[in-house]
């Protein structure tokens, strides 16, 4: 399979995407329109913060799986997009954290101290002195704007400055605040009336573009500091230039410009203009958050094992999928296989259309996070009957699309296993159940086939059979097969009434013919060969 990595990243990332055997294509500053040219030759696309993987790329990436993004934000990548064509969407949010933050401060300390401006005038052989006045951040306050990951990592360090820390964030608990020793604000007019100090690190989507504008700048105290090192767009640039002429905002730190220039050009090649550009009291850096050689290789490597395994086709924490600790990735992984197993059996057995499908998660799972289960079962169901891909992504979307509901319950009581998985698949006429569970973190069993009690282990190849409960019957399948050369790799029947159900596991795929013989065969009343 090829990749093509459009931004930079560390060697050893793309040495771990070689040592797996990829194609790898590294074009570094190749653009947009040489992009949507070659697009179509890859599985992959690995981009940082420049690359735009819009709704046209996309398209015309008939062969794409996974889009990686080395970094925390995807603002340039249209995520909708991907998930409407299947495609897995990673990034790597926790990996370049600590420079981001890092970077806000060390903003922070250059403007309260003028040390860009007397770096400046030194060079120029000014040294005088008394021109550089600057203010100290003890004691000051410190407005923080979004208090996640990287907003978390500048309280702490800013609170280490013993600056007292006021944060808005709606989406945030108290308990995180008060763990922080962050003082909460109701508004974000609040903060920005009592900030010597304003710090930006929210995403940027639709709530949040533009959030400080010049009526907001006009609320924060005259002499205020702002620093800008999330997203370009975040701060309107033409009011942020107008405060700073007007003295009321003293000085800002950017790394981050709306629109970014091209980042990969020479001088000589730019054509960026800025008016933030020309101000001697504002520092501004090329999109420095994550360049560190900690960050880039933590960045680097992250993103190419995601990219890597997503295209093995390995469950990833995506974020186009169910928010997933990575903890729970590995305890859910049996139940994963086992969930998508019941979903494939219905429409290998049965032909009416389902219309809704119930599963109820009993026992241990039951305060288990369990959608990325759902969509195994959805996987698993739509799998032998739609044309396109269907991943742990788009399963959901398809099966809407199908007409087909999904519910999901929860049941803490179990009498006879420590979990369960029953899925019940609604047609029209009849509703059909099947459960599953696990034993021993990794023994998948089938325990219940449309009302057929079994303790079955489900194998690649099973030949599920319904036959008349009379003696006899079991024989002349295994005869049968016997005489086709077919191996039994293991046998389970359950009987109901004046029927019974086997489950015959066999090494390989069995032909149609044969099973036309074994419905040929006295006693049986039909017989389906199963892939799980």
């Amino acid at each position: 399979m090829k990749i093509i990595v459009t931004e930079r990243i560390a060697e050893e990332g793309l040495q771990v995407l070689r040592a797996e055997g990829f194609d790898l294509d590294v074009r570094y500053g190749i653009s947009h329109q040489e992009l949507l040219d070659i697009i179509s030759d890859y599985d992959a696309i690995i981009v940082r913060s420049v690359t735009k993987v819009n709704r046209e790329l996309i398209e015309r990436g008939v062969k794409l799986k996974v889009v990686g993004r080395a970094g925390n934000g995807i603002d340039n990548i249209d995520v909708d997009a991907c998930t409407e064509k299947g495609i897995v969407v990673v990034n790597t949010p926790e990996s370049n954290t600590m420079a981001a933050g890092e970077l806000a401060i060390a903003m922070a300390c250059a403007l309260f101290r003028n040390l860009t401006r007397a770096s400046a005038a030194c060079r120029a052989r000014d040294f005088r002195r008394n021109q550089y006045l600057g203010r100290e951040l003890d004691g000051k306050t410190v407005g923080i704007i979004g208090l996640g990951r990287i907003g978390s990592i500048v309280a702490r360090k800013l609170i280490g400055h013993n600056m007292k820390a006021i944060a808005y964030d709606p989406y945030i608990t108290d308990d995180k605040f008060t763990r922080l020793g962050v003082e909460k604000c109701a508004t974000l007019d609040e903060l920005l009336r009592r900030a010597d100090l304003v710090t930006i690190h929210t995403p940027k989507t639709a709530e949040t573009i533009g959030m400080v504008g010049e009526r907001e700048l006009a609320l924060c105290r005259k002499g205020v500091y702002v620093v800008n090192a999330a997203r370009g767009g975040l701060v309107n640039e033409a009011a942020l230039v107008a405060a700073l002429r007007s003295g009321h905002v003293a000085g800002a730190g950017i790394d981050v410009l709306d629109p970014e220039p091209g980042y990969d050009k020479p001088p000589e090649e730019q054509t960026y203009q800025n008016p933030l550009l020309e101000l001697d009291n504002v520092i501004v850096t090329p999109h420095l958050g994550a360049s560190t050689e900690e960050a880039n290789y933590n960045v680097g490597t992250a993103i190419t094992r995601l990219v890597a395994d997503a295209l093995q086709g390995k469950i990833v924490a995506a974020v186009n999928m169910p928010p997933l600790k990575s903890g729970d990735l590995e305890l859910l992984k049996p139940y994963i296989t086992l969930a998508e197993m019941l979903g494939r059996i219905y429409y290998q057995v049965e032909k009416e259309t389902v219309e809704k499908v119930e599963i109820v998660y009993s026992g241990d799972l039951a305060d288990k996070e369990t959608k990325v289960l759902s969509l195994s079962v959805l996987k698993g169901l739509l799998y032998p009957v739609v044309k396109e891909t269907v991943n742990y992504v788009n399963a959901e979307l398809i099966a809407k699309g199908m007409g087909i509901g999904l519910v999901e319950s929860r049941s803490s009581h179990l009498d006879k296993y420590t979990n369960l998985i029953t899925v019940r698949f609604h047609a029209k006429s009849r509703m059909r159940e099947i459960s599953g569970t696990v034993f021993a973190r990794e023994e998948l069993r089938i325990v219940d086939f449309f009302g057929y009690k079994l303790d079955f282990e489900p194998r690649p190849n099973v030949i599920a059979i319904q036959n008349v409960d009379q003696p006899g019957t079991i024989g002349r399948i295994g005869t049968l097969l016997g005489r086709h050369g077919i191996n039994i790799a293991a046998m389970q029947w359950s009987r109901k009434g004046e029927k019974a159900v086997s489950f015959v596991s066999v090494d390989d795929e069995v032909s149609d013919a044969v099973l036309k013989e074994l419905v040929a065969t006295e006693g049986v009343l039909k017989a389906t060969m199963i892939k799980l």
